[in-house]
């Protein structure tokens, strides 16, 4: 992956742009606004963005497991799958929740691919790095038990300082300026999802404004 601006073009089962095809244009446009990156769910979404844009991609299978917390590429099933898409990173969750013994797993059966670990606290980063991570993303921070109340960017400068991995700054990192000051403290690359591919989330943003005035 290259330093700079990766864009997360997501959208779920029961959100409004959810098609492997919408994917893929918003893909184009990420690369017309200047990404270096995708990261992208699903085996059909990612053979779609593939098709149309030759970004680096960070592929990742979301799935629930009865009796499972990690849902990103929590199993070998995912990271199969995956694979077979020739993805240039696969991110998995890599927090305490997660089986140490599959994240040792995942190197010995694909000794030649490049992984990320998604994290939520610097302990489980450190971890990660210790593992062989190629990459440590903070993705996860906030959204776990263990890391409730934590700030992003603390997390990001304690890695940054004491991980072996490249940090790659990811989770609500949701403004430019946050973006940039990602960078600037030291991440290797940024990953924006929502702020500029859920629609829905950025029309919120703006009337959550406006009805204050209204």
């Amino acid at each position: 992956m290259n330093r700079g601006l990766i864009v997360s073009c997501q959208a779920l089962e029961n959100e409004p742009l959810h098609s492997s095809f919408i994917m893929s244009r918003m893909a184009v446009a990420a690369k017309q606004g200047g990404a270096v990156g995708i990261r992208a769910n699903s085996v059909e979404d990612i053979k779609a963005i593939k098709e149309v844009v030759d970004l680096p991609v960070i592929g990742i299978i979301k799935i629930d497991y009865p009796d499972m917390v990690p849902y990103i590429t929590p199993t070998m099933t995912e990271v199969d799958a995956l694979v077979s898409t020739g993805v240039d990173v696969i991110a998995v969750d890599a927090t305490i929740n997660q089986d140490i013994e599959f994240l040792k797993e995942i190197f010995i059966k694909y000794p030649n691919q490049k992984f990320m670990a998604d994290i939520s606290t610097v302990e489980e980063g450190i971890r990660a790095g210790e593992l062989g991570f190629h990459y440590v993303g903070t993705t996860l921070v906030g959204y776990t038990e263990q890391s409730k109340g934590i700030n992003n960017f603390d997390v990001l400068e304690e890695l940054i300082k004491n991980c072996k991995a490249k940090i790659v700054a990811e989770g609500n990192f949701d403004t430019p300026e946050k973006a940039r000051l990602a960078l600037e403290k030291g991440a290797y690359t940024v990953v924006v999802g929502g702020a500029i591919t859920r629609p829905q989330l950025i029309t919120k943003k703006f009337n959550d404004e406006i009805i204050k005035a209204l």
